[in-house]
């Protein structure tokens, strides 16, 4: 009985990641393309390899707007972005649940302290390719219509 249970729930867990899997994988594969300019930091972590660490540009105007007395105080949530015709985001305003425009998305974002941050932070690459990605200037993000996303690599010029 127990043989049965514990194979029952390992079938059920692999379905539960491959699901995930799967869709992270739709996203990347039929998400729309958003470029959010970058502030990069440190390029290298002997414990971890070859990675760049990320500080996005808009977080800077989300933490000047969030000084104001009209943007919500809390830990987690939604800012909403605008896209421009060259794919590259600016922010706009913390969510309140407003209808977005044609050209808006939701971008998750976590507050610690005063920094708003948006996740993810770093970007892993194969070591021996720094020289690629020292110059990046825009992490490039992959959303679907839910406001979900995955930043998929770094890129020094917007694409046309």
């Amino acid at each position: 009985m127990r043989l049965k249970i514990m194979i029952g729930l390992t079938v059920i867990i692999l379905l539960v990641l491959n699901y995930s899997i799967y869709k992270k994988e739709e996203i990347i594969d039929k998400g729309e393309t958003v470029l959010l300019e970058l502030a990069p930091v440190d390029p290298r972590s002997l414990m971890q390899g070859d990675y760049m660490r990320l500080r996005y540009a808009l977080e800077n105007d989300a933490e000047n707007d969030a000084a104001n007395a009209t943007s919500p105080d809390v830990k987690s949530g939604y800012m909403v972005i605008s896209v421009n015709p060259q794919q590259i985001a600016s922010f706009v305003r913390f969510d309140d649940e407003t209808p977005l425009a044609d050209n808006e998305k939701r971008l998750y974002y976590h507050k610690t302290y005063s920094r708003v941050r948006i996740v993810p932070d770093s970007f892993f690459f194969q070591e021996g390719h720094a020289d690629r990605y020292q110059n990046a200037r825009y992490g490039v993000f992959k959303f679907d219509d839910n406001g979900n996303h995955i930043l998929t690599d770094l890129v020094d010029e917007p694409t046309s």
